[in-house]
């Protein structure tokens, strides 16, 4: 009975001490979470040569002076980032989870299955988001091309001369 029992208390404690221990042993990636159409800063180890985003359209990065990496959310999902050296030998590895905005300055209104996104910081304006309904989508886009359209070409995109 008592050898039974410590068999037991045995496996349990090695149950244990592995669940602690597997992470560190098997060089599981640590995880990056970003919030769409925003970014965070990672530093990278020194030498590397290489980056490799596993879906791009997930997660993008852009390398910085300094050793940094910017990671920017692109879309809902996870994916993972590789930096190697120039031998290729992995120098660093992790997970990086996209997630929607989070806190309350974000409403999502729902019309049967269409959605619309509002930021509310302090007041409601429309914004868009992966997976608004496709018209709110086009046209919210729409508007914020035509104004960046104007914006860089000094308001000449929106303002035609008038036929004659």
């Amino acid at each position: 009975m008592k050898a039974t029992r410590a068999r037991k208390t045995t496996t349990v404690l090695a149950l244990i001490l592995s669940a602690f221990l597997m992470p560190h042993i098997s060089g599981a990636a640590e995880t990056v979470e970003v919030v769409l159409d925003q970014a965070t800063l990672m530093k990278l180890p020194e030498k590397v040569s290489t980056i490799v985003v596993g879906n791009p359209m997930i997660a993008d990065v852009a390398l910085q002076s300094g050793g940094l990496m910017v990671v920017t959310g692109k879309g809902f999902g996870a994916t993972n980032l590789i930096a190697l050296d120039r031998s290729g030998a992995v120098l660093m590895e992790r997970s990086i989870v996209v997630s929607g905005p989070r806190g309350k300055d974000t409403v999502q209104v729902y019309r049967g299955v269409q959605r619309e996104t509002f930021s509310c910081t302090p007041n409601c304006e429309r914004r868009i988001t992966l997976g608004d309904s496709a018209d709110y989508f086009a046209a919210i886009s729409g508007q914020a091309e035509a104004r960046n359209g104007a914006a860089t070409s000094g308001g000449a995109a929106s303002a035609k001369a008038p036929a004659r």
